[in-house]
């Protein structure tokens, strides 16, 4: 058996008990921080190494058009956003809302011009799935015997299960697949073709590193998804997803070359049949 997750309520913003909240302002029309505000946001980034950013929130006062004001609110988010990536972790399954001016809370312009960040201190991250309302379910696991074919593989799967697709590896810190790839790639385009309700996420895993600094991973999945797409597949069949070195087979650094082997993998998730 395994543990599933289903969530049941996720209000970030305004219902979760123990989350904590951090604001940053700007200046009208600006989507970049001003010396005193990146100085406090670079305090909060040290005094939280161990936290976990959930969401974040933009805003702008009422000057402009609705449509201009959401588009600023996004990019006061996606500014945030990039100077907190890497330093502090950041949910997986990370969302940013943009309100530009709908919900403005003061009168005072300059107090509606900012983002606010959502996060869980070290404390609270054995509670992250209580905090967010996320209730666990158990459901049936699926066996898949390993000596399966990927077209059995997938006729046994359901959604959700995860697949790893052998034999598909990459010259080294590239995304370019090498030629003894091609045989696991046209399996993987024989299912799609003839499993038309089929639809994927290509994942990518890389080995050895602390962290995905290039972000290979990605890059990799998206290679493959290139290679269908190439031989028709249609992509709103395919997502992909980077997941560097957050989901290893084996602790880092591994112990063996067969041990980096199985880390640096990708897997296909089922989507939907």
């Amino acid at each position: 058996m395994k543990i599933a997750f289903s969530i049941l309520f996720f209000c970030y913003g305004f219902c979760v008990f123990a989350q904590e909240k951090f604001t940053v302002y700007f200046d009208s029309d600006k989507f970049d921080l001003t010396q005193k505000e990146n100085k406090r946001l670079q305090e909060w980034i040290t005094l939280n190494p161990t936290s976990k950013i959930l969401t974040m929130e933009g805003f702008t006062d009422e000057v402009g058009s609705n449509g201009y004001n959401d588009t600023l609110s996004k990019k006061r988010v996606d500014f945030i956003y990039n100077l907190v990536q890497n330093k502090v972790a950041i949910r997986e399954d990370f969302k940013s809302r943009s309100f530009g001016e709908t919900q403005q809370v003061s009168k005072i312009k300059a107090e509606n011009r900012k983002v606010i960040i959502y996060y869980l201190l070290e404390k609270d991250l054995s509670k992250e799935n209580e905090i967010l309302g996320i209730k666990e379910e158990i459901i049936e696991e699926v066996i898949i015997p390993e000596n399966a074919t990927l077209e059995e593989k997938v006729k046994l799967a359901k959604v959700g299960t995860k697949i790893v697709l052998k034999n598909i590896n990459f010259y080294q810190n590239t995304f370019a697949t090498v030629p003894e790839s091609q045989g696991a790639m046209y399996d993987l385009l024989y299912v799609m073709q003839n499993n038309e309700g089929l639809k994927i996420e290509i994942q990518g895993h890389i080995c050895c590193i602390d962290k995905d600094y290039r972000n290979l991973s990605a890059d990799r999945a998206k290679q493959i998804k290139r290679f269908l797409v190439y031989n028709g597949i249609p992509q709103h069949r395919i997502q992909t997803k980077g997941f560097g070195v957050s989901q290893p087979i084996y602790p880092i650094p591994e112990a063996s070359e067969a041990q980096a082997a199985a880390n640096r993998r990708v897997e296909i998730e089922i989507l939907s049949k």
